[in-house]
């Protein structure tokens, strides 16, 4: 995996679709080198920030699982940690 390829690919996928009016995707993987589970090629914890009008109405659990969900396959390929952010404009 080139260094910022899950980055990009978290990033399309918010973009994509939750149609956001504002984001912000931070790796923070430095800050955990050498923890337990957290590999050492990096990209796999970070801070994610996302206002979009598909939160409006949920909860902050309903809003954590749609993105959860979205990305199910970063979750399964080495991203370990998401700290996040989730709001209605």
């Amino acid at each position: 995996m080139n260094k910022g390829e899950r980055k990009k690919r978290i990033e399309q996928a918010i973009i994509q679709f939750l149609s956001p009016t504002h984001f912000s995707v931070e790796d923070k993987s430095a800050d955990h080198r050498g923890h337990s589970h957290a590999p050492q090629e990096g990209e796999s914890h970070y801070n994610i920030m996302i206002k979009s009008h598909k939160f409006i109405g949920k909860s902050r659990i309903v809003r954590e699982r749609i993105v959860q969900k979205l990305l199910y396959d970063e979750f399964k390929s080495g991203l370990h940690a998401l700290s996040m952010h989730l709001e209605p404009p």
